[in-house]
Parts: structure tokens; sequence; C-alpha cells
């Protein structure tokens, strides 16, 4: 059963190496994710589960120990994920960006509260597939928390990786609202077509959420809503 979730964005420039001069402009995200982060160990959790976009198909689970860098950013950071021991497989692939920011932010926040295991999420998996995987994992019988990785919309401005888009707005306010009052059924109502043209690629993660949460019977808070890059980055905890 789900017990508790976080919600983080996963720009690299949370990684303050990768950020470099601009790094301050992204104090209060991280600090947000931090506080996220702190729900999630106080649930005291039996798993970690660390669900985040990768690529248009998914690359679909990353067991613990698995790596990750931003050597492709300019900075030598590497990642691990989880505190714990590698697990068969862990050193046969690399992280997909979003799991590795969550990596990153597990080891800020010094992480060894459970078990942790990852989920690349194809950007393009239909809604209903994205709950469906939710609710499978939120039906075993081990307290599960998850940290769902994921920016909203990268169209907010005309600086933005997307360009100014008049619907962006609009978009990452009812996800910022969803978020904030844990409202599954507007999570799993969002327009998986809508969410692509304005390139946010948290829209399956967000989904597979609100699947897992279905029956959870659980609490939200919004912690950062904002958009300096003219990307939306949202930070919720759910409990």
């Amino acid at each position: 059963m789900l017990v508790a979730a976080a919600v983080c964005p996963c720009p690299p420039l949370l990684v303050p190496e990768v950020a470099a001069g601009a790094a301050p402009e992204l104090d209060a995200a991280r600090a947000a994710c931090e506080d996220a982060l702190g729900v999630l160990a106080a649930a005291r959790p039996d798993r970690l589960v660390v669900v985040g976009p990768a690529g248009e198909d998914g690359r679909g689970p990353f067991p613990e120990g698995t790596r990750g860098s931003f050597h492709g950013f300019g900075a030598e950071v590497e990642v691990r994920l989880g505190a714990g021991g590698a697990e068969p497989g862990a050193q046969e692939r690399e992280l997909p960006l979003s799991l590795a920011v969550a990596a990153w932010l597990l080891e800020r926040t010094g992480w060894a509260d459970a078990p942790v295991e990852g989920l690349g999420v194809g950007e393009l998996l239909p809604p209903e597939r994205c709950v469906e995987a939710g609710a499978q994992l939120a039906g075993q019988d081990e307290r599960v928390a998850l940290l769902v990785m994921g920016d909203a919309s990268a169209c907010r401005t005309v600086k933005a990786p997307g360009y100014l888009d008049e619907r962006a707005a609009g978009f990452d306010a009812e996800v910022a609202r969803a978020l904030a009052a844990a409202d599954v059924p507007a999570l799993k109502a969002l327009d998986a077509g809508l969410a692509h043209e304005l390139q946010a690629c948290g829209r399956a993660p967000w989904q597979f959420l609100a699947g897992a949460a279905e029956k959870a019977r659980l609490s939200g808070t919004l912690l950062y809503d904002d958009a300096p890059y003219g990307v939306g980055y949202l930070v919720s905890a759910w409990s």
C-alpha cells in the first residue's frame, strides 16, 4: 500500500555543479525537495520507488545501486541509486536523467530509511497504462513510498525550451492544484496529448502516482510552484 509520496522536478540544474553560477536561483526548489523527502522518511516505508520520465518509450526498472552521472552537462558528479548494496543488474545500465536527479536528491538528504528502486516511465505511455501500473504497485502488501520526478510545461515564456504557449500556464495551474489537494481524479484526467505538446514530461509519472494513490486516502501539500526558466517546477508531498 502507498503510505507517502513526494513529487519533485527533474532538471539537472538542481545539481549545483551543473547550474554553476546560477545555482542560487534554485535554492528554494532544492529546499522544498528536501522537505518533501522528509515526509517520505517520516512515513517509514518498507520500500521507496522512484518514478521518472525516461524518453518516449521508457526504460523499465533500475535496481538499487544503479549509477548515473552528470558528465554530459560538464559536471564531474556521479550518483548511485540508494544507500544499500547493489542489486543484480545494477551495473548493466546507467540511470536516465530524471532518476539521476532523484538519486542526487536522495544522497543530498542522506536517505537510508528503506531500500530504493527506480522505474523509468515512457513519456508517451497512455494514461490508463500509467494508472494501472501505479495501482499494481500499491496493491502489494508492503508499505511503499513514491518519489515522483517530472517537470510541468516547458512553454511558459518566449525564452522557454518550447517557446511560449498560452495554454501552458493553465495546464500547470491545474496540475499544481491537483498536487496540492491530492486530487487523484484530476491527475488521471490530464490530457496526454496536450502534455506532450507542452513538453510536460511529468504527466506520465503523475498519473502513475494517481493510480497508486487511488485507495490510499492521502492528503497533499504544495511546497513549491514556479517557472524560473520558463519551465514549470512543482514540489508536493502527500501523506
